[in-house]
């Protein structure tokens, strides 16, 4: 399985945490960005990948989306809902922190302990929060550096807890899907009961209503939608990419089956990814 390193990423956390519920746990690869994560795994390089999708604070992670939407060839095994502590760590004490090192997301999402707690530190942001551990790690504990990452990635970098959970919303979460190759039909492979399905088209983008009209399709089945995305479609200036999440509701297949070929039928073009369980971690942190 591949995942975005290097060691004590939020992505490997998550990993190690979907191993355990797996019956056959995966070797985890590391690569150095999302996009080589998902290049892995169409070129046969690794059979599946863990990658985020949209954090509950900072929304959608764009580089999954875009390559989601560009691929003709994954699909979506699993969704797992990761809680996400951020830590400050450092080899310092707390009243040295001069500079403090992260990757852009858990920087977002600390900025209110950051302008409270730091007002003065430098802020600099990096690949990675295990990318962050390893530079504070590298550092004379005299540099005053810190870094925002994972428990385990300041671990692994000999550095200790200034402070935990920095994040300004304790409900904070990051969705990562787990990805393999397109398989024969059915889409739905996993033992476990479908709670999603992820659907993504491009709408006619100049012609009113269209997306209204796309919309109606769901709500005259009662088909209820859990998630609604857009990108730009890359071909012109006012034209989008609609993601958008189903909710599966036992014994309502074929009615869903149905809203998505009407939806089809609306479309310039569209397709399935699959219907998914989804997975939440409870009260888990590596």
């Amino acid at each position: 399985m591949g995942i975005l390193g290097p060691a004590g990423t939020h992505s490997e956390a998550a990993a190690l945490y979907l191993n355990r519920q797996l019956p056959e746990p995966r070797r985890l690869v590391i690569y150095p960005d999302i996009y080589d994560v998902l290049q892995g795994v169409m070129e046969h390089e690794v059979g599946e990948a863990l990658v985020p999708v949209e954090n509950s604070l900072e929304g959608a992670i764009n580089v999954t989306l875009d390559e989601l939407a560009r691929s003709t060839t994954l699909a979506v095994e699993r969704e797992l809902i990761w809680p996400v502590h951020n830590l400050l760590m450092a080899k310092c004490q707390p009243q040295q922190v001069r500079r403090i090192y992260s990757h852009p997301q858990p920087i977002a999402q600390c900025r209110a302990f950051l302008e409270t707690r730091y007002p003065e530190a430098e802020v600099i942001k990096v690949a990675s929060t295990a990318r962050a551990a390893e530079i504070v790690g590298e550092l004379p504990a005299t540099d005053g550096a810190a870094a925002i990452c994972t428990e385990r990635g300041g671990a692994l970098n000999g550095l200790h807890v200034l402070a935990s959970d920095v994040q300004d919303n304790m409900a904070n979460s990051t969705r990562f899907y787990q990805l393999r190759l397109r398989q024969p039909q059915p889409l739905h492979r996993s033992s476990e009961p479908p709670d999603r399905e992820l659907i993504i088209c491009q709408i006619a983008g100049q012609k009113a209503g269209a997306l209204c009209e796309v919309l109606a399709e769901f709500a005259k089945r009662n088909v209820n939608m859990t998630r609604i995305e857009s990108r730009p479609a890359r071909t012109e200036l006012g034209e989008y990419i609609f993601f958008f999440d189903l909710e599966c509701e036992p014994g309502r297949e074929r009615i869903r089956e149905d809203a998505i070929a009407a939806v089809a039928r609306r479309c310039i073009w569209l397709k399935n990814l699959g219907a998914f369980p989804v997975l939440t971690a409870m009260g888990d942190r590596v």
